[in-house]
């Protein structure tokens, strides 16, 4: 099981689609900076830090490694958020 802490949640104002970046600790050992929460068509979700590529298109920088993984990151970070 994974033990995630969250150390930053910084909000944005506005209309954006991107609510708020955030940085994690995971199991602590490993810091995660700039996850971004964002507001999409069925709620709110997480984006991985992603980079983009020479094809204009975007890469998550990290990656989680099964559908598990990404679902209780992106139940505990967006329940953090709308505490």
């Amino acid at each position: 099981m994974l033990d995630i802490e969250i150390t930053n949640i910084y909000r944005l104002n506005g209309e954006s689609a991107v609510k708020a970046f955030c940085d994690i600790i995971v199991s602590n050992i490993l810091l995660v900076k700039g996850l971004r929460i964002v507001e999409g068509r069925n709620g709110l979700f997480v984006r991985m830090p992603a980079k983009q590529g020479k094809d204009g298109k975007w890469y998550e920088s990290i990656s989680p490694m099964s559908k598990e993984i990404r679902a209780t990151l992106n139940e505990t970070i967006i329940k953090a958020f709308t505490e």
